[in-house]
């Protein structure tokens, strides 16, 4: 095959003229398309980039270290199945070497920038694939994730994050980091768009041992819905990410989700087993002939953090695994209290130069909430949810249970929608939700309310502990009545249907998930029922009706035009 490229070329310093340029190591010129059928694929047109220890075939795989460069004889798996998808590869991106860091400066290649403030990081090790995502330069890119570097550079750039399930997608033809946990990750500005590139890209792979033939759950998460929060939190000094937090996660609240506390040190202690124990072990492995003759062509600290891995033996990887596996066990119980767990995608933004200073510890930060997702087997997607008063970037990330990509994915939409953000750091509006791949809609009722529980009234919480949503304000066809129900607590109207001298009535039609809907009708106190209600635009919803006898007495305050105007006659009159 041949390939024209344009291949970067290591800096002395680790620093280029051009920062932006820093996010590439190799640009096709023309772009590799499939040809035929896949033209019109699912993926047709969107142009997309691999990290550079992804193979592509007749481009060399570098992994961010010249003295590694090789060609490769053939593309990832990935790459072929979104190829044959009709989606167009257009370049290599830069990375931490070896795929072992989560800042985005551990490159010969140069350090890459944070797409919002270039003296910032832009997180690692994935960090030229997201940032030619945040600035538009593709449609979406792949990652890789082993400890969170397809997750980190999604928040700290305003993009979206999808790590999928281990073993969803084949690792054939990537450059192992530790293979047993290594991930293929998918950045990109929508979430519809990263779940459509992850229905693409997943199968099983019989040629890669780690691969598995799983079935992803396609049934929407809960309305009403539990979000796991960690009791305890770190955020090393940084005010602004803390109160980030905490808005994001009312804008999960406002969605109809509850926090319940979890205690984190299980999955802190798992986190930290990663690089502190013998599991580094598998770091070392994933190169070792490479890293035996050539030591010194590998850039500090991955030369230490890979050396590190040789001091181990065969047994005390055994126990790291074994002490994992209980890790494990203890955390498990968790699932049984909550739906999904929520931490912040990284706790803080670091400068460059603060990263170089100190480029171990303050790594580690970034990473204190995404280490232990891979090693327990969890899915996870990393959200944009809000910018900092310092017009940094924030975000969630969402985690689940082994296969629940596509439920994370539902949510995350909802989220991201609800946020009001522009895409990445291009300014561009976010677009209209979209019909996600594989995502079974979950049934829901349409109800008419027409009194205390509309929007800001005292029964309103009916509906959105329900995980009710507010469609939109309507009027009812021209043949009902209301009345205002003498001793009813709160104050309620009724309202009829008359065969003569009806008039419109305002209504708010609300749709809530039909397992929630019997719940509700059964809160609902005579004489007041659930019937068929017609709207002015000749459709038919359910809604409030009332029995007649229940009229005697009532005041007829049809005149209004809806029970909020007659509530605020009724405070005027007081006032």
């Amino acid at each position: 095959m041949m390939v024209h490229a344009r291949i970067s070329q290591p800096t002395d310093d680790g620093q280029t003229a051009d920062p932006g340029a820093a996010a590439w190591i190799t640009r096709i010129d023309p772009p590799i398309a499939a040809s035929g059928a896949a033209a019109a694929g699912p993926l047709a047109g969107l142009r997309f980039a691999v990290k550079d220890n992804i193979d592509v075939a007749g481009l060399p795989t570098t992994a961010a270290c010249p003295a590694f460069a090789r060609e490769a004889a053939n593309h990832a798996q990935v790459v072929q199945r979104l190829l044959d998808a009709g989606a167009v590869l257009v370049g290599k991106t830069n990375l931490d070497q070896f795929a072992c860091g989560l800042n985005g400066t551990r490159s010969p290649y140069g350090a890459v920038p944070n797409s919002f403030d270039a003296r910032y990081v832009s997180g690692g090790s994935s960090s030229g694939s997201a940032r030619v995502v945040a600035t538009g330069e593709v449609d979406f890119s792949l990652g890789t994730d082993t400890a969170g570097s397809g997750r980190v550079p999604a928040g700290l750039n305003n993009i979206v994050g999808l790590k999928p399930t281990k073993g969803l997608i084949s690792t054939r033809g990537v450059v192992p980091a530790a293979q047993s946990v290594d991930c293929v990750s998918i950045f990109a500005r929508t979430v519809e768009l990263a779940a459509r590139v992850l229905s693409v890209a997943m199968g099983h792979d019989a040629h890669d041992p780690y691969s598995r033939a799983l079935t992803p759950i396609t049934a929407p998460l809960p309305p009403r819905l539990r979000i796991g929060v960690p009791s305890t939190l770190e955020f090393f000094g940084d005010a602004e990410s803390a109160a980030a937090f905490e808005r994001s996660l009312a804008q999960l609240e406002a969605l109809g989700a509850t926090r319940v506390p979890i205690d984190y040190a299980p999955l802190a202690e798992a986190a930290a087993l990663l690089y502190e124990s013998a599991l580094v072990a598998e770091r070392y492995a994933a190169v070792r002939p490479f890293f035996d003759a050539h030591e010194d062509e590998v850039i500090e600290p991955v030369r230490s953090i890979l050396a590190r891995g040789r001091q181990y033996s065969a047994a005390d990887f055994v126990d790291a695994q074994t002490r994992l596996r209980a890790l494990a066990q203890q955390a498990a119980p968790m699932w049984q209290n909550i739906d999904i767990l929520v931490v912040p995608t990284a706790p803080t933004h670091y400068t460059i130069e603060a990263m170089r200073a100190d480029p171990v510890a303050l790594n580690q930060h970034l990473g204190a909430y995404t280490n232990f997702v891979n090693l327990l087997d969890y899915a996870a997607l990393s959200v944009p949810t809000c910018l900092r008063s310092d017009g940094l970037p924030f975000g969630l990330t969402l985690i689940g249970p082994c296969a629940s990509d596509f439920q994370l994915a539902e949510l995350g939409q909802r989220l991201h929608h609800a946020t009001g953000l522009t895409l990445g750091a291009t300014g561009a509006p976010m677009p209209a939700p979209a019909a996600l791949p594989l995502v079974k809609p979950a049934a829901t009722v349409k109800v008419a309310v027409v009194g205390a529980h509309l929007s800001g009234m005292p029964l309103n919480g009916q509906l959105t502990e329900r995980g009710a949503t507010l469609l939109r304000e309507m009027l009812t066809a021209p043949q009902y009545r209301l009345y205002a129900l003498p001793g009813t607590v709160p104050p309620k109207p009724g309202m009829v249907r008359v065969p003569t001298g009806g008039a419109s009535l305002i209504v708010e039609v609300w749709e809530m998930p039909a397992t929630a809907y019997g719940s509700f009708v059964a809160l609902i106190p005579a004489p007041l029922g659930i019937g068929t209600l017609t709207l002015d635009d000749g459709s038919s919803v359910q809604g409030f009706v009332c029995e007649s006898i229940a009229l005697d007495g009532a005041e007829d305050i049809t005149h209004h035009g809806g029970w909020r105007s007659y509530i605020a006659s009724r405070q005027a009159a007081l006032a």
